[in-house]
């Protein structure tokens, strides 16, 4: 931890004393840094926990939150992030007081702001000091009661966490979550072969035989209407749920906002896309193998994976991986601070001061920002330990209430020029009282998955947008002004590497399924593997063949749109 501290300190000196040096690293993130600090700001401590403790209590299913991730990050480089960097925003709300008017932005930051200081923040903090607590059993450690264990452990976390953000801005973020991505990235690996070895006494062949030949069912990915995530789900509400978090949810875009060109910034989002598909293996993998372990004798499902941790990592090993674990709860943790200040700096302060304001000045409001939405995030995450069982169920619920809305906004704003601020106004509260009476008040009349639900939310809000831009248009229509900021050359490779993503999504659900390891392989699955391999082969190979044929960045982004 002392040596990612010292690493990211080194190389954010004098970077982060400018507005664009502190809030977007300076517009010079590499593709290394870009997916190093997705990977890490998206992946925490409770998907270590809940997605192997879904494995062990269910399937497979739950995997589509984190496979399916890469079609939105497909939809993110070629759709979303040209048309971010042409118009070198710094952050979502400002590009829709560009596109609609300065009361559409402040809705939105209101949104935001709510969402990440009473839940999200608070939320993932809380989560992260929970599996500390129960990895590592930190009360009978400190001899303290489960209580002021938490708060200690909460207190800890959040101000080595809030150091990064708070003195080292996003690049600082993005140096530490890439050396903890790495470390990630080895216990990911580690773990389920520790696990399949002390499943086949020592033999990594005999555990996987095990897996792979007794409850198959554990394996299947395809969810059915019981489980923990339908199949169906898939080409619903999710899609526009990854969409809204990989192409629009500030804390998860700004590093993108911060790429050095078009090129690095489609990398670097491509590359997190494969990161994602490996989620199964390091994620979920050691809850089935917990369950051939210990069969049904856990008390909950979620001490799955702290179970496997304790029984089957060396005692030597505890430090580093306390260390990563540390690591991936800090990402969220400093990525969520560094973009609510960002939020409030650009989008609240400096509107209302209506004044130009010079970067040290905006850096300092930034660093005040940030230590009292830290300090209240202490004050709400002990609390949420007196509702345990609801935790989930308010970030779940919450998160609906702005999600959809918002993705549909950003679409109609980026693909029409004559739907006014009118639309986005009236979708927002139309969204709200809908939302909430299908979510409370009409809950046991019309039982659907709230997956569902999002879907035909968002067709609802979208047709009333049209509508309305038919009906009272816009009296001139919205223009796109381009900056220069950055060069919008796209990336060579771009669409094979998009191409092998998208394959390795649709094998992955080809392995986990019947037609793959669940009840034994099937006389299709090998002619369908060879078939994607031979489409990703066709598309390298053109590719690299050909000459590159870019058009002008002026014709990247058009005027329009």
């Amino acid at each position: 931890m002392a040596l990612v501290a010292f690493v990211s300190w080194r190389k954010t000196r004098g970077e982060v004393d400018t507005q664009e040096g502190y809030f977007l690293a300076g517009r010079g993130l590499s593709a290394v840094f870009i997916a190093g600090s997705l990977l890490l700001t998206n992946l925490s401590a409770e998907q270590m926990i809940g997605l192997n403790g879904s494995a062990y209590g269910f399937n497979l299913s739950s995997m589509a939150w984190e496979v399916t991730a890469a079609f939105a990050t497909v939809c993110m480089a070629f759709i979303f992030l040209p048309r971010y960097l042409a118009g070198a925003f710094t952050t979502l709300p400002q590009f829709l007081c560009d596109r609609f008017d300065d009361s559409v932005r402040r809705m939105t930051v209101i949104l935001f702001m709510v969402g990440y200081g009473l839940v999200t923040i608070p939320g993932v903090l809380y989560s992260g000091s929970i599996a500390v607590l129960q990895l590592f059993d930190v009360p009978s450690l400190l001899n303290v009661s489960y209580s002021q264990g938490l708060l200690i452990t909460i207190v800890s976390v959040g101000c080595i966490g809030a150091l990064y953000a708070i003195f080292g801005g996003l690049r600082a973020v993005a140096i530490s979550d890439t050396i903890n991505g790495i470390g990630l990235l080895i216990v990911g690996v580690t773990v389920p072969l520790l696990g399949l070895s002390a499943l086949g006494e020592g033999s990594i062949a005999t555990g996987w035989q095990i897996i792979t030949s007794n409850n198959t069912e554990k394996l299947n990915a395809i969810g059915g209407p019981q489980d923990p995530t339908p199949f169906a789900t898939l080409f619903t509400g999710m899609v526009f749920a990854n969409l809204f978090y990989w192409c629009t949810n500030q804390y998860v875009i700004q590093r993108t906002l911060g790429a050095k060109n078009l090129a690095e910034g489609q990398k670097g989002v491509l590359f997190s896309g494969f990161f994602k598909v490996l989620v199964p293996f390091f994620m979920m993998l050691p809850g089935v193998i917990a369950f051939h372990m210990y069969g049904d004798g856990l008390e909950s499902i979620d001490l799955a994976y702290p179970t496997l941790i304790r029984d089957v990592l060396p005692v030597y090993a505890a430090g580093f991986f306390l260390a990563v674990l540390l690591g991936a709860v800090f990402s969220s943790f400093n990525s969520l601070l560094n973009s609510a200040a960002t939020l409030f700096c650009l989008d609240v302060w400096a509107p209302l001061s209506k004044q130009t304001i010079d970067d040290a000045t905006m850096v300092k409001v930034a660093r005040r920002a940030s230590v009292v939405i830290a300090l209240f995030s202490f004050i709400v995450a002990p609390l949420l330990q007196f509702a345990p069982e609801g935790l989930w169920q308010i970030i779940r619920i919450f998160t609906g209430f702005y999600n959809i809305p918002v993705i549909a906004i950003v679409l109609v704003g980026l693909f029409t020029t004559h739907v006014p601020s009118l639309g986005p106004k009236v979708v927002v509260g139309f969204h709200i009282i809908a939302y909430g009476l299908f979510q409370f008040v009409l809950d046991d009349v019309v039982q659907i998955h709230f997956l569902h639900l999002y879907a035909i939310l968002f067709f609802i809000e979208i047709g009333m947008m049209l509508a309305i831009g038919h009906w009272v248009p816009r009296e001139q229509e919205w223009t796109y002004h381009q900056q220069d900021k950055v060069d919008l050359t796209p990336w060579r490779f771009s669409i094979p590497c998009a191409t092998s993503l998208l394959s390795c999504v649709v094998g992955l659900y080809i392995l986990f399924s019947p037609i793959g390891l669940v009840n034994g392989l099937s006389a299709g699955f090998v002619p369908l593997m060879v078939l994607l391999f031979l489409l990703n082969a066709s598309v390298w190979f053109w590719y690299s063949t050909k000459e590159p044929r870019f058009p002008a960045r002026e014709a990247v982004i058009s005027k329009h749109v």
